[in-house]
């Protein structure tokens, strides 16, 4: 289009929206537009972007170190209008915010990509630290800086290094980046790397990083492995540090490795040789051994026969005669005791032990000592209803049953006689071993007491005898042989043939009934019946005085021996 040497208005305006390619001039604020370099004067440069006027931009917005812009006339750059025309008539351009909104373009674009980005961490903020992402200032929290907490970030201060963004927000002007995350990453592919290069069962070297009461973690150039206290040998390890300090180089085999979680677990145990190999050969049942107290639970205790080889003594097995009393007061830590092997489980590395085995039966013993019939004596250490019980030598007890303490009296009364601590005599009735029971007799020891042969000298089994009621008793009868004889019980069921006269309350204590002797108790005590009796009498007059075919009623028959007995 032909102009005039002096265009009118009208004619400037179209020429600056031809060269504008159409825009008016409010369309640039906002922007980062290409000018150039037209002039440097007074720590400015002024840059024609093709507006009105030019625009004058601080030379330290260039600077690319002290005293150092690298401008020179005729450069062309970018830089963002801020306005059009200011109170002086001049375009307000700034290099600085058109590096921003590069940067700002740049930094979307990674983020999208989730690509790194590189910065400098150039000041401290409340909370963390301030990034220079290329122009755009980013906020690093303290807790992205590294994966362990950072004491001195001075070192990292002003230096290139990679940066995850986290999060940013371009209207508000917000972005959050992370070193950690970098770190993390980087980590985890040098753990894949060194993964790759181990295998299970691979003997390696490491270095002890940290101690726990758990394990020890150990750095095998790169990547940790857990090392844990029972991996560390066959013996019992109470704590880590009795087998390996911080800084010690340990040679460790790969026990396993888990992919998914990338944990790698070492041993130290699997490069010596197992104890347990030939352990059914070595410690058969039965046999004894010496051991050592290791540990002691409400269960039982631990004994180490050999350094790898640990037994369980459980606490049913620990005496013959401390029941239900805590491991801790029969054994210590560290104590040698003497056991017996009981059984063993090579496929569940398991031993049990019998303490009380080594140390013989209490009651074998007593029984060897004290044979039926002998006297012994001891302290009433308890009274019960039903008897006594006394304490005797090897530290067992033995019991006198209520009816057994004293001739003439009921058992009630008999017991009334004694007290808890008392010293008595008694004599030994019988023992079982198996049972771990003493039966003992306090009356066969009183002057005028009935002969053990015959429980009153003249008593025999089959034998009818008159007795008197001592006590009446629900379930049965307490009673007498004569003034001073033998005392016996007769059962409410022996108290007649038919249901209502097995009542005990048709009976008065000092009565006498006629009764025959069933039989002995083991302290040789006689039992009486006068069921028995009445079937007896009713047989033996069967076969006086009638026959199974002679049709006689048994009314005739008992009637016929009554008859007999009158006369």
């Amino acid at each position: 289009m032909a102009t005039a040497a002096n265009p009118t208005r009208d004619e400037f305006e179209a020429l600056l929206n031809e060269q504008l390619g159409g825009a008016d001039e409010e369309g640039f604020e906002g922007r980062v537009v290409k000018g150039t370099v037209t002039a440097i004067e007074g720590g400015a440069a002024l840059v024609d972007v093709g507006l009105k006027s030019e625009g004058r931009i601080p030379l330290k917005e260039f600077a690319r170190g002290e005293d150092d812009h690298g401008l020179s006339v005729g450069d062309e750059v970018e830089v963002f209008v801020d306005r059009v025309e200011n109170a002086d008539g001049e375009a307000m351009l700034s290099r600085d915010r058109a590096r921003r909104e590069a940067a700002w373009d740049k930094l979307e674009s990674e983020f999208g990509e989730g690509k790194r980005v590189e910065g400098r961490i150039f000041g401290r903020v409340k909370g963390g630290f301030t990034v220079d992402l290329d122009g755009a200032v980013a906020f690093l929290p303290g807790s992205q800086v590294d994966i362990r907490p950072v004491r001195d970030v001075g070192p990292l201060m002003d230096v290139p290094q990679p940066f995850q963004i986290l999060k940013m927000d371009r209207r508000r002007g917000n972005i959050v980046v992370s070193r950690r995350a970098v770190l993390e990453e980087t980590r985890a592919e040098q753990r894949s790397e060194l993964i790759d290069q181990l295998t299970e069962g691979q003997v390696t070297e490491g270095v002890v990083k940290n101690i726990t009461d758990y394990g020890a973690f150990v750095d095998l150039g790169g990547i940790d492995g857990l090392l844990h206290v029972t991996d560390m040998s066959y013996k019992r390890v109470n704590h880590p540090t009795e087998m390996i300090e911080i800084g010690q180089t340990l040679t460790v085999q790969i026990v396993r490795i888990n992919e998914d979680t990338q944990r790698i677990s070492l041993g130290m145990k699997q490069l010596e040789s197992d104890p347990w190999d030939g352990v059914s050969a070595k410690y058969p049942v039965g046999a004894k051994f010496t051991g050592q107290v290791t540990n002691i639970t409400e269960y039982g205790a631990f004994v180490e026969l050999e350094p790898g080889i640990e037994g369980l003594v459980h606490v049913s097995e620990m005496s013959w005669t401390k029941k239900n009393v805590h491991p801790g007061k029969i054994v210590s830590t560290s104590q040698e005791v003497e056991v017996v092997i009981l059984e063993v489980d090579s496929d569940k590395r398991r031993i049990s032990l019998g303490l009380k085995q080594a140390q013989g039966n209490p009651w074998d013993d007593f029984a060897e000592k004290h044979p039926v019939g002998s006297k012994v004596s001891g302290e009433v250490k308890n009274a019960t209803e039903f008897g006594l019980f006394i304490g005797l030598e090897g530290d067992v007890d033995g019991m006198v049953h209520m009816s057994d303490i004293a001739w003439g009296i009921s058992g009630e009364d008999a017991l009334a006689l004694h007290r808890k601590g008392e010293e008595v005599e008694a004599v030994v009735l019988d023992v079982d071993v198996e049972k771990e029971r003493i039966s003992l007799g306090m009356k066969q020891l009183e002057k005028g007491a009935p002969s053990a042969e015959g429980a009153g000298g003249d008593l025999r089994r089959g034998q009818t005898v008159t007795v008197t009621v001592l006590e009446v008793r629900d379930g049965g009868l307490e009673v007498q042989v004569g003034e001073d004889g033998a005392t016996g019980f007769i059962k409410r069921s022996d108290l007649g043939r038919d249901r209502d006269e097995q009542r005990s309350d048709r009976f008065q204590p000092g009565q006498k009934v006629d009764a025959l002797v069933t039989g002995f108790d083991r302290s040789k005590k006689p039992n009486f019946s006068i069921k028995a009796l009445q079937i007896s009498e009713e047989k033996q007059a069967v076969e006086q005085y009638g026959s199974s075919d002679s049709g006689a009623s048994l009314g005739d028959i008992l009637g016929e021996a009554l008859k007999k007995s009158d006369d």
